[in-house]
């Protein structure tokens, strides 16, 4: 039977991951107001996003290894503490570089917090049932992060500026972290861990560069010697992260993960799907405001039957899984995704904010997907990887929402300069087109 002291550990990991989809989706709403203060147009709205996704997904794999070589409560901790402390930063910044800087370090707490506190949870509860309900905790009390950032962070700038959203992370990871030390005690460390510093460094350089070229195509010309630069560097690092991880003895991701071509399907519907709900969520925030007009709280009240959809098809997801297999789910939601993205392209300057907000409630639908993607990455990699296979959909996941706010927000705009859905909607529904076809093909029915 579950003691109290259970259950006030369980709050306090969960609240970790609460802080993290928070921090990754408060902000998407104040990025008008930030812009207004700091400057940096539009290429800078998309850093403030696009430098706490890429140090996330850059440094997701890494962290789950120092979680294992140096304990999961340790690595946690250090996390909500850099969650915490960078908001502070990112909440006094003079400037949109300190800004950025913050938002890198948030980043890194991020992917400091997911993983350990997933081994936290392994660790706290080793009994089947016990394990799989604290899981469906966490997952239902991430999905409140993800609900409540858009709406919350839209009442925060309308009452204290766009700082506020920031100095709001603050106060639940101590909380977390609280709750963390009074409750739950350190996993076993396993110093025999590699860390493959050299994969690392390709992957944050792959990345960053790639999201770099993305950002400064648009403005400074995609022939110029900016973007050509970044682009080189970018496809560079990822042929030789590519070929590193064949030749080093502990790589990040050991190629023996993609024997079972199941793997490898999840792991590419995975980088398809953030790329399209986080891609989406940054291109309507400044759809809303700057071309209908919209106050920071109407955008978060609009945004929020998409987050809100997302977490409920995500709870039901499971109960699909375990009834049909994971390819119905996949399926539906990837569906559910192409039929919001069309509708959210058909949006103009006249749209009302209702009719945005149905639509993109439409696109949530792709939730049902997310848990599905995960068991079948899981089911397709030996038992004794399934931690590291989920790692890596989930870094696949973050370098593809990168990819998907870079990418989207360079064809954002039209001729007269505001921000139109037309273009980076129908993109959105061709990548969810391409992880449907990926999933109806690939995607083995029990």
């Amino acid at each position: 039977m579950a003691s109290a002291r259970d259950g006030w550990s369980l709050i306090g990991i969960c609240l970790g991951f609460f802080v993290v989809l928070l921090d990754a989706t408060i902000v998407n709403v104040a990025l008008g107001a930030i812009e207004a203060a700091l400057g940096g147009g539009l290429g800078g709205q998309q850093w403030v996003v696009g430098a706490y996704t890429v140090a996330f997904g850059a440094l997701l794999l890494s962290a789950g290894a120092a979680g294992d070589r140096c304990g999961s409560r340790r690595m946690y901790l250090l996390g909500l503490a850099l969650l915490a402390g960078a908001g502070m930063a990112c909440a006094l910044a003079g400037d949109l570089s300190q800004l950025l800087i913050a938002r890198v370090v948030q980043g890194a707490g991020a992917a400091l917090v997911t993983p350990c506190s997933l081994a936290l949870i392994t660790h706290r509860f080793p009994e089947a049932r016990a394990r799989a309900r604290a899981l469906g905790a966490w997952g239902g009390i991430s999905g409140m992060g993800l609900a409540a950032g858009p709406v919350l962070g839209g009442l925060l700038v309308d009452a204290g500026g766009w700082r506020a959203v920031f100095w709001a992370v603050v106060p639940f990871a101590v909380l977390a972290a609280a709750l963390v030390v009074a409750t739950t005690p350190e996993t076993p460390r396993r110093t025999a861990v590699r860390a493959d510093l050299v994969g690392q460094a390709l992957a944050a350089v792959a990345l960053t560069a790639l999201t770099a070229a993305l950002v400064t195509g648009p403005s400074a010309g995609w022939n110029s010697s900016m973007a050509l630069m970044a682009a080189g560097a970018g496809l560079a690092s990822a042929v030789a992260f590519a070929a590193s991880q064949r030749l080093v003895r502990a790589p990040m991701i050991p190629p023996s993960l993609f024997a079972d071509s199941q793997f490898g399907v999840a792991v590419g519907v995975g980088a398809l799907f953030n790329f399209g709900l986080y891609g989406t969520l940054f291109c309507v925030a400044l759809y809303l405001e700057q071309t209908l007009g919209t106050s920071t709280r109407t955008t978060g009240l609009v945004l929020l039957p998409l987050t809100v959809v997302v977490a409920i098809c995500a709870a039901l997801s499971g109960r699909i899984n375990a009834r049909t297999g994971p390819r119905v789910p996949m399926v539906l939601g990837l569906g559910a995704g192409v039929l919001g993205s069309v509708a959210l392209a058909g949006m103009g300057a006249g749209s009302a904010p209702v009719v945005v907000g149905a639509a993109a409630a439409l696109l949530g639908g792709v939730g049902l997907a997310m848990p599905a993607m995960t068991s079948v990455a899981v089911s397709a990699v030996p038992a004794a990887s399934a931690g590291l296979g989920a790692g890596v959909l989930n870094a696949a996941r973050q370098a593809g929402g990168a990819v998907g706010v870079a990418g989207l927000g360079a064809i954002l705009l039209d001729p007269a300069g505001r921000p139109s859905l037309l273009a980076a909607m129908l993109v959105v529904a061709a990548g969810y087109v391409l992880a449907l076809l990926l999933t109806v093909g690939l995607i083995r029915t029990p």
